[in-house]
């Protein structure tokens, strides 16, 4: 098993009428409701619990893409991970991920992941999402029906520029390039091991077994809504006739909350999670799923967006409806433990991105929940599913000697040079 302590970065400062006050926690939020000095912290606060994660023996920490949006304060995760990359020593460095068709060009991504290789000594776990709905086409202004044919080559274009030795010309619908040659390139050949986020195409299944890429659901409404999807993908697997059915080949990303007793657990977690519920997946159904942003296939399976609330909104749900839905595992170690079994088994999943910050959860209750999960539940959970052969090509391989950071020589002094000699 893969664990990766997840960071979505909420804004944890949305007030009480929020919902009542704005259309939605994404795209056309009030600007006015963001305090630059206050995201000083902020930020800094979550990179301090990415970092601590580190410590706790996680195999990955985790961050991703979003845009004008008080859900996920990051629309740059490459800035993120390459602090990231310099301030942990054993985890692998997941960035889940760039979304790929907004880049122009593309090959940035490509320079970019490549540094962040370079710089975590191969410690890097690539991500290339189509991005939301939200981000792509609202924010960024792509044309939703030619989203997918621009992340297409865009991928394309990368993994060119990552494998080939020799300088060449990339002549694309979208991205005409004389001279593609990349400098660094990454240390993981022939490249990182890449994982899939998928929130509902079910086109992203073909995409993801075609090129070995793991697939990864990210989804808030839960393992036990999510049985459905994932199966779809295992049929698939199944009909393509794949040699390997490798657990590896999947991933789903689960809110998680430790506490000593189940009681306690609701006590410390609830308001947070309710915030987050409530607050930062308020999002107008208008944004979350432009016309020809899904595929006629996709609509077909009857699958829905990975931010569509399980019935009416969000804001409907309590805890314990929350907690008995699946949509959160929380409570004691040992009723997380059963939970997440359940998950592990149920899903065939081998990666599991923890989401252990939840809405505007302190420091001190997220440190305590996920010392927790990492002492108490994650060692009971390691052997679950059996290794399989060749189940490296979905996790990094770092170089066995690694850079340490702050560890300079004193600075070049004549006297100490002429006593040397």
């Amino acid at each position: 098993m893969k664990f990766t302590w997840f960071n979505l970065m909420p804004w944890p400062y949305l007030p009480d009428d929020f919902r009542e006050k704005n259309r939605s926690v994404w795209v056309d939020i009030d600007q006015r409701l963001f305090d630059p000095a206050k995201s000083h912290e902020v930020y800094n606060t979550y990179m301090d619990l990415l970092e601590y994660a580190d410590t706790l023996g996680f195999d990955g920490v985790g961050v991703n893409e979003h845009h004008q949006n008080g859900y996920g304060i990051m629309p740059s995760p490459n800035i993120i991970a390459a602090g990231l990359a310099r301030r942990t020593k054993n985890a692998a460095i997941v960035v889940l991920g760039n979304s790929i068709a907004l880049y122009n060009p593309p090959i940035r991504v490509a320079e970019e992941f490549a540094m962040l290789d370079c710089i975590s000594g191969g410690r890097l776990v690539a991500g290339f999402p189509v991005g939301t709905s939200m981000d792509t086409n609202y924010c960024y202004g792509q044309i939703p029906a030619l989203t997918r044919e621009k992340y297409a080559e865009a991928h394309d274009l990368i993994i060119r520029a990552w494998t080939e030795r020799d300088p060449f010309a990339f002549n694309g619908r979208y991205n005409k390039l004389r001279h593609v040659n990349i400098w660094p390139r990454p240390i993981q050949e022939p490249i990182p091991p890449i994982h899939i986020p998928g929130g509902g195409s079910v086109e992203t299944y073909d995409f993801c077994i075609d090129n070995t890429y793991s697939y990864s659901y990210l989804s808030f409404s839960g393992y036990l809504r999510a049985k459905v999807l994932m199966q779809g993908y295992w049929d698939r697997v199944a009909e393509r006739n794949t040699p390997d059915v490798s657990p590896y080949r999947a991933g789903f990303a689960q809110t998680i909350c430790v506490a000593e007793t189940d009681e306690e657990a609701e006590r410390l977690y609830s308001e947070h999670v309710l915030y987050f519920y409530n607050r930062c997946l308020h999002v107008h159904p208008g944004f979350a799923d432009a016309p020809g942003y899904r595929t006629i296939k996709t609509i077909q399976t009857g699958a829905l967006s990975q931010y569509a609330p399980p019935r009416g909104t969000y804001s409907q749900l309590t805890w314990k409806d929350l907690v008995e839905g699946g949509h959160v595992i929380a409570g004691s170690p040992e009723t997380v433990r059963h939970r997440m079994e359940d998950l592990i088994k149920g899903l065939n999943v081998g990666n599991i991105f923890c989401l252990m910050h939840v809405g505007n959860m302190p420091a001190d209750k997220c440190m305590y929940s996920s010392k927790l999960f990492a002492e108490k539940v994650m060692p009971k959970l390691r052997g679950l599913l059996p290794e399989c052969e060749g189940d490296g090509r979905f996790w990094c391989k770092p170089l066995a000697n690694r850079a340490t950071s702050g560890t300079l020589p004193q600075p070049y002094s004549p006297a100490r040079a002429a006593e040397a000699v």
